[in-house]
């Protein structure tokens, strides 16, 4: 089971909760898709797109339950990244944790599947 991440800020993942289903940030709403990342690319994720945001979650996800709406695209240095064409199911997360900001100023990730 492929696990994928996004990091989401708590205040739009409480509108997700309420009508279950996740429809994306005004990015994705912008590219067409909801950018997603690997465990290995999270960390880059929040030091580039979310330094110092507080308030965030990590969301896991099940990328099975995704189906052929998962795709893995070349992104940010030629990396695959998974980007979802389609609205996020709230049955397709597997766990969401808060993503606080440690004294280095740096975003503390909890223990991420590969």
């Amino acid at each position: 089971m492929p696990v994928v991440y996004k990091i989401v800020p708590d205040a739009l993942w409480q509108q997700a909760r309420q009508t279950g289903v996740f429809n994306g940030a005004a990015i994705d709403l912008t590219d067409g898709f909801i950018h997603l990342s690997t465990a290995r690319q999270a960390v880059k994720t929040a030091e580039l797109y979310f330094a110092g945001q507080a308030g965030l979650l990590l969301v896991a996800i099940d990328g099975d339950v995704l189906g052929e709406k998962l795709v893995f695209e070349p992104s940010r240095g030629g990396d695959l990244f998974p980007h979802l064409y389609a609205p996020l199911p709230l049955s397709a997360v597997l766990w969401e944790k808060p993503l606080p900001i440690g004294s280095d100023g740096a975003h503390v990730f909890p223990e991420m599947a590969e």
